[in-house]
């Protein structure tokens, strides 16, 4: 039977969030400690997530699967709305800060499932096409690891999303 919460259920406790998220209790504690999800307190000091935080939390999941780093995870989910649920067009203005991202990790790993056969251009000359593509290693003096795989620079970066930032302010305004 797959975890859920009930359809009326505002609020779920850190059991219920981490067997319908799939993420630990202490993954929970961590990423809330690092900014990334928020919960309220009970009288009894108990935590309790909205139910908006499953979506952060595959959010955050996913991202992390893709690479990318926590503080530009924090980052982009600190452009939410924090006052209330994201709607659709809050994840739409949050998803083109990864457009760039995700559109060079996509050729990155089709050029890695494409082209590991062949040369890539990290110097070890192992294969009779290096000679030929990377002759004496020419590919080394561009910088370190596998040139031909890293060719593009990682736009995964803090200050990844101007677009969304300046939006943020203009709507703060």
């Amino acid at each position: 039977m797959t975890p859920h919460l009930a359809p009326h259920a505002k609020e779920a406790t850190v059991g219920e969030l981490s067997a319908r998220s799939g993420v630990s209790p202490s993954a929970l504690r961590f990423y809330e400690r690092e900014g990334l999800i928020k919960s309220r307190r009970t009288t009894g000091n108990q935590r309790r997530y909205g139910r908006d935080t499953l979506r952060r939390l595959a959010f955050i999941r996913t991202s992390q699967r893709l690479g990318i780093p926590l503080a530009t995870i924090r980052e982009v989910l600190g452009l939410l709305p924090e006052d209330r649920t994201p709607t659709r067009e809050d994840w739409a203005r949050i998803s083109e800060c990864w457009r760039a991202d995700l559109d060079a990790r996509i050729r990155t790993l089709q050029r890695l499932r494409d082209d590991l056969t062949d040369c890539i251009g990290c110097g070890c000359l192992s294969l009779a096409k290096c000679a030929l593509t990377n002759p004496w290693d020419e590919l080394g003096e561009r910088g370190p690891g596998a040139r031909r795989l890293v060719e593009e620079e990682d736009p995964c970066a803090a200050k990844s999303c101007p677009e969304a930032r300046a939006d943020e302010v203009g709507a703060v305004s």
